[in-house]
């Protein structure tokens, strides 16, 4: 009993962790649910990870930044739709991603699809300078609709 107790604290700690940094999950379904019942926007982030440049660029100038990460964690569940070149995936998840795609008319990379809580869109975006604060400025003003 005790080892399970362990286990289950540890299991609540690593998601906690995993939230507070911004970890992006490719289970969409999943992610509609968590965002409906904690009443957050889902964030889709349509990728070429591993070979579009802009991808990158939003990445490190805006995702990996923490004053997106804590916005994320309060507001957001991101949801990582790649395309990627090199990186493995399943098939599942291949198939998933494009079904994604297609429902949302995906054209280029970097698109980023804004739903409510509810599963609504509630706008697209891409790459813009600017960093964290003008990006979280865009979700914010998306919220507000």
């Amino acid at each position: 009993m005790k080892k399970l107790l362990t286990l289950l604290f540890a299991s609540l700690a690593i998601a906690s962790l995993n939230a507070a940094e911004g970890n992006w999950t490719t289970d969409f379904a999943k992610a509609q649910a968590q965002a409906k019942s904690e009443k957050k926007m889902v964030l889709l982030n349509f990728t070429g990870s591993d070979w579009c440049g802009w991808c990158m660029k939003l990445d490190k100038e805006v995702f990996s930044q923490q004053a997106f990460k804590d916005y994320a964690a309060k507001n957001l569940v991101l949801v990582e739709v790649d395309f990627p070149q090199q990186k493995k995936q399943t098939a599942e998840l291949k198939k998933a991603n494009k079904d994604l795609a297609k429902r949302y008319k995906i054209e280029g990379y970097p698109t980023l699809i804004v739903l409510n809580s509810e599963g609504k869109q509630a706008g697209e975006l891409g790459y813009m300078p600017g960093g964290p604060k003008a990006f979280v400025g865009e979700l914010d003003k998306l919220k507000r609709k």
